[in-house]
């Protein structure tokens, strides 16, 4: 099965349109580094705007999101990862988006109905209880919990938000057990946003003109599931790097994760034209290779990127719909590794002057960074 052809074939036999495009790089003007989530490129058309593809949309976006980075080399996170979509601008309600939602999952992916369990948004002082998704899924005869944060959605502060209601797949053993906030083997793959509301500066809220739907499905998380694997590293889509890094490096199992997870990452957001830099999104790709490189170098300063095989560029653009050339994304991770180890080498000489054997201050800090480049959490690793 296809599994990304499955969905969108699902949305546009429903009168949805696909979109093109799924770049990690905001549109013009955006203040945000990367696309987070599969609507950030459709915010205008949420707030309002008509989009020229209609009021039905469906597609597949890249996102990039840097707030996981703690939880990456667990068995679901990612930096980089890939979200199905599908949008109502104004059309259709959550009654229809969550009967879509169950059918897909159910009938298209042959996903057991007694290992599914959703939540509802259950009200607060602001917004009452989602007594249109709560109905829809009893009548579905789903089991359901109700919580009120974690069934809230908003793109930042202030801006578009509304009740959501996420489907969880059972991926323990035997019967389900618990339910999604006392049990983790619950596992979230699809949230449903009815996104009936804008924050104001103030707090409040008040309604949008436009009542939309929202979907995200995890394509990684659904792979996993769909396949019987126990983490997104031991699906398909992981093949080759799960093949080829264990036979380059010898790392432990989340050390390994972490190394392919940003090494991938990297290779995606090169493919979309950032290069390392010292700020905004070249200093988050610059933060992932060194990162990365950190955990390499931990037991063995002698590895290096240039031992990765061509095959994994190759996998991974080809996966992602990138243009760049294996040549130049090698040659870019190459130089940024050059650069980091004469970093750490320089790092090394200054902070073994007399000056730096104790406890360092803030003055020490900044001195070390403005004068010798060296940021805090290079020098915390260093000493």
């Amino acid at each position: 099965m296809n599994i990304t052809r499955t969905f969108i074939d699902f949305f546009i036999d429903r009168g949805h349109v696909p979109t093109t495009g799924s770049t990690l790089i905001p549109r013009l003007g955006d203040p945000v580094l990367f696309t987070t989530s599969g609507m950030h490129p459709l915010t205008p058309y949420l707030e309002g705007e008509p989009h020229p593809l209609g009021r039905r949309l469906t597609g597949i976006q890249r996102c990039l999101r840097t707030t996981d980075l703690d939880e990456v080399g667990d068995s679901t996170h990612l930096t980089v990862f890939e979200m199905l979509g599908s949008w109502s601008l104004g059309d259709y309600g959550s009654s229809q988006t969550l009967r879509w939602g169950y059918e897909l999952l159910t009938t298209g992916y042959g996903l057991d109905p007694k290992n599914l369990y959703v939540t509802v948004f259950g009200g607060d002082k602001q917004v009452p209880l989602d007594q249109e998704s709560l109905r829809t899924w009893q009548e579905l005869g789903l089991p359901i919990e109700l919580t009120t944060e974690d069934n809230w959605w908003s793109n930042g502060p202030t801006g578009p938000c509304g009740p959501d209601s996420e489907i969880f797949v059972w991926t323990g053993e035997g019967e389900p057990t618990g339910t999604p906030t006392t049990d983790d083997r619950w596992l979230e793959v699809w949230n449903h946003v009815m996104m009936r509301y804008r924050r104001l500066d103030d707090g409040s809220l008040e309604e949008l003109k436009q009542q939309n739907i929202d979907t995200g499905l995890g394509l990684d998380r659904l792979t996993m599931l769909l396949e019987g694997k126990d983490s997104v590293y031991e699906t398909s889509q992981f093949e080759p790097w799960m093949r080829i890094v264990p036979q380059l490096w010898k790392l432990d199992e989340r050390s390994q994760r972490i190394v392919i997870d940003h090494l991938r990452s990297s290779i995606v957001i090169i493919g979309d034209g950032v290069r390392p830099s010292n700020t905004g999104r070249g200093y988050v790709l610059r933060r992932l290779i060194r990162r990365m490189l950190t955990i390499l170098w931990r037991d063995d300063d002698s590895r290096s990127l240039s031992d990765v095989p061509v095959e994994l560029f190759e996998h991974t653009l080809n996966h992602f719909h990138q243009g760049e050339t294996v040549t130049l994304i090698r040659r870019i991770l190459i130089d940024e590794e050059i650069r980091f180890g004469d970093l750490l080498d320089r790092g090394r000489k200054v902070l073994s002057h007399e000056r730096f054997h104790k406890s360092l201050d803030d003055t020490d800090y900044e001195y070390l960074h403005e004068t010798h480049g060296l940021p805090r959490e290079l020098v915390d690793s260093l000493r």
